[in-house]
C-alpha cells in the first residue's frame, strides 16, 4: 500500500472507493493464495476472495483496528473457506478429500529458478504432489499448513485468524507437516 495502513482503514470508513480499490489490489493474490491453499480449486478460491472482499467492504467500517488489517482480511478469508467446505460437505453424499485439479495454470507460488525443460517439468510434478498431499490433510491441518508454510505468516498472525493460542498453532502445524511428511513419502522420488 501507498499509504499508511490506518489513513488507508480511515478513507475506507469514509467510504472512499479508490481506498478500498488500494485494498484490493493489496491483498487480492494474498487472499486467492490462501483460499486455493484450503480448498484446492482454482474457482472456488477466486469465489471465495469476492466473497472475502464483499465482507471486508461491508464490515470495514465496524473494523476495531485490535489486530493488523492484514489478520482481520485472512481471519475472514479462513471464514469463509470453512464455509464453503462445509457447503461442500453437506451438498454431497460421499466426502471426498481427494480435490484432483491438474490445471497447468494455477500452482502453489514457489520459484522456479531453473527454467531448463526437464527441471520445469519435474518442478510441476513436484508441485502437483505436494498440493495433493495438502488437500488430503483434514481442514485445521490445511489451514495452518496454508496460513505458515505458504503464506509465511507468523505463529501469532495465525493464532489471532484462528481464534486459538499460539500453543495450539504450533502443535496443529507440527502434526500437519508430520502427517504431510507422510503422504509425500509415498513419491520419494520426487523429493530425493
Amino acid at each position: 500500500m501507498d499509504l499508511p495502513e490506518k489513513m488507508i482503514i480511515k478513507r475506507c470508513k469514509d467510504g472512499d472507493r479508490d481506498a478500498f480499490n488500494e485494498l484490493f489490489a493489496e491483498y487480492e493474490t494474498k487472499v486467492i493464495n490462501i483460499a486455493y491453499g484450503m480448498l484446492s480449486d482454482r474457482d472456488d478460491a477466486h469465489d471465495a476472495a469476492q466473497e472475502v472482499f464483499i465482507r471486508v467492504y461491508r464490515n470495514i467500517s465496524g473494523f476495531k483496528e485490535n489486530s493488523s488489517l492484514s489478520t482481520w482480511i485472512y481471519r475472514i478469508t479462513s471464514n469463509v473457506c470453512n464455509d464453503i467446505l462445509r457447503k461442500r460437505m453437506k451438498h454431497s453424499n460421499t466426502v471426498s478429500i481427494n480435490v484432483s485439479n491438474d490445471d497447468e495454470e494455477y500452482k502453489l507460488h514457489i520459484r522456479d529458478t531453473a527454467p531448463l525443460p526437464d527441471e520445469y517439468a519435474e518442478h510441476n510434478e513436484t508441485q502437483r504432489a505436494v498440493r495433493k498431499a495438502i488437500s488430503e490433510l483434514s481442514t485445521e491441518y490445511r489451514e495452518v499448513i496454508t496460513l505458515c508454510d505458504v503464506e509465511d505468516m507468523s505463529y501469532d498472525d495465525i493464532a489471532l485468524i484462528l481464534k486459538c493460542p499460539v500453543g495450539t498453532v504450533k502443535s496443529r502445524l507440527n502434526r500437519a507437516r508430520k502427517a504431510l511428511r507422510k503422504k509425500l513419502s509415498e513419491n520419494r522420488e520426487l523429493f530425493m
